[in-house]
This record gives C-alpha cells, structure tokens and sequence, in this order.
C-alpha cells in the first residue's frame, strides 16, 4: 500500500490521530487488514513519532493530502456484503480536514484536545470479477467505478501527560458514518458503519541527546453494517517509532507497526468466515520539522 501524506496548515500532529479511519474510504480493498471488504478502521503505521508529546494550547486546523494504492491479485478474496470480490485494484485523491482545540487548563492533571475529521475527495476502484452469495446476482469479468464524494467523520479525544523525558498520553476516537455509501459500490468514501477506537501511548524524548522512542496501542470495536448483516471482529494494533535529531529541524529513524485481528468477522454476510488478518511493517524515515514545533520539543510543558 502506498500512502502519501502532507500537513497543509496547523498542527498536523495533533490531529492525526483523528486520521484512524481514513484509509478505510480509500480503497476497495488492502491485503494488510481485514474486516469486510479486506478495510480496517485503523489505519496500521499511523502513529509515529512525538505521538504522546504534549501540544501548544489553543485552536489549529489542518489539512491532509492521502493518496492510497492498494492491489490484490485475482487468488486473492474480500468479502462484500453478501458477495465476494476477487482481484482488486483501488486508488484514490483524498482530503482530510478539521479544527483542533487543545484545552490549556489541565484535565486530570494531563493536557486534553478535542478534535473532528471530514474527509473528501474522489476513489476508484476494479475488480477483476465478483462472485455472489446465495440469493444475490451475479457480476462476472472486470467492473471498474470511480466516485467523487464526502467521507465519514472521525472525531478524537486525547490527553496527554509530561514528566520530564516522559510523556504519556490516552485517547478515544471512532467513526461516525454519515459518509457516501452504497453495500453495491466497489467505490464508497463511507466505511458503512460505526466503530471506537481507544488505546494508550508512550514518548520518551531526551532534549538534550535529541534522542525519541514513541509506542501507542490500541484496540478497535466494530459495530454491525445495518446494510450487509456484517459484524467485522475486533482489531488490536501497536505502532512505534524511534528517531535522532541531526539539527534543530531535522531527525531521522524507524518506524513500525503490527495489526493483529483479534476475533472473526461474523454476521449473515460473513460469507468468508473469520477473515482474520495478521500485518507486521517497518520502515526508515526522515522529517523537517518547523522551528515553532522544535522549540516546544526542546523545551515541553510539564504537566504533572
């Protein structure tokens, strides 16, 4: 999978979080999750460094450019409904966009913010045929559909905690789905139905040696799709990052993550059966980082 994203405005890192559903619209189908139509809520490798460092007070907005690709060959299935997909290819342009307020009294003795995520933008997809269920039609050969649309909404909660090189943070989120979406498309920007999301996280930044390690897991809940009687399973995920400064805006390192779905697909359009899925990922990485981010790096809020 293919993923390219770019912060327009604000703060793009304390928003992103909100961002755990937004590869769900960008394709028909990912061979690195599960869940009906091989889409996950979460997006695995989301979270990366700095994720538990407190943020600047105040209201940011920002916006996200993601341009997804996703693949699967023809021996490869994903469930849809009562049909199943054979041989997928998907792309998309989308947008994310939102306003985030992080409160400057403390909460709990930790920082919060509330943030809310819309997505929009244009998603295509093929297959190569589709094989239907019991008391359904049947579509065979190659179908191709592009849709240009407004996705789901993604709205966060996260508090987080400084202690010196310390940093903690928590967080809820889910999928509010409002956005464009149709159980007989190969293209939606709408995953279909609702979810929640929460977990905790962990950042150890050293000012000093320029040195950050960032851990979050989490698990994710889904509820039933009212239009396909499909209930998919519950996702546990980890992601991590480790990275060094070089200068005062420059720092390189590592990043991974791990996606592991924890029980079965179920529901009468479960007609795969578990469709459980296992992703681990690594990757190198390198980033500039603007001076107003970097000078609340060097010198955090304690919080605690």
């Amino acid at each position: 999978m293919e993923c390219r994203r770019q912060a327009r405005s604000g703060d793009r890192k304390s928003v992103l979080g909100g961002c755990g559903a937004l590869l769900l619209v960008a394709m028909a189908a990912s061979t690195a999750t599960a869940d009906e139509g091989g889409l996950s809520f979460w997006l695995p490798g989301l979270q990366g460094s700095f994720a538990a460092v407190p943020t600047e007070p105040g209201w940011s907005f920002a916006t996200v450019y993601v341009h997804p690709s996703a693949e699967a060959g023809a021996n490869a299935r994903f469930p849809r409904g009562g049909q199943v997909d054979v041989g997928v290819d998907g792309r998309g342009n989308l947008f994310a966009f939102g306003p985030t307020y992080t409160f400057e009294q403390p909460l709990w003795g930790g920082q919060a913010s509330l943030s809310l995520l819309a997505i929009a933008g244009r998603n295509s997809a093929s297959v190569d045929a589709t094989l239907t269920g019991p008391g359904g039609g049947t579509v065979s050969g190659t179908r191709s559909e592009a849709l240009t649309a407004f996705g789901d909404l993604f709205p966060q909660f996260t508090l987080k905690w400084n202690d010196g090189v310390n940093n903690y943070m928590t967080y809820a989120t889910g999928n509010i789905p409002v956005g464009s979406y149709d159980p007989d498309r190969l293209a939606n920007l709408g995953l279909g139905h609702a979810a929640v999301d929460g977990g905790v996280g962990y950042t150890y930044l050293d000012p000093a040696t320029g040195r950050e390690f960032s851990i979050v897991g989490g698990m994710t809940y889904n509820f039933e799709n009212p239009d396909t009687d499909y209930k998919s399973g519950i996702d546990g995920h980890i992601d991590w990052a480790a990275s060094q400064f070089v200068s005062e805006q420059v720092h390189v390192g590592v990043v991974g993550y791990a996606f592991q779905q924890l029980t079965g697909d179920s529901g009468e359009g479960a007609t795969l059966g578990d469709f459980k899925s296992r992703v681990f990922g690594i990757a190198s990485r390198l980033q500039v980082r603007s001076k107003r981010h970097d000078r609340r790096i060097r010198e955090p809020q304690r919080l605690l």
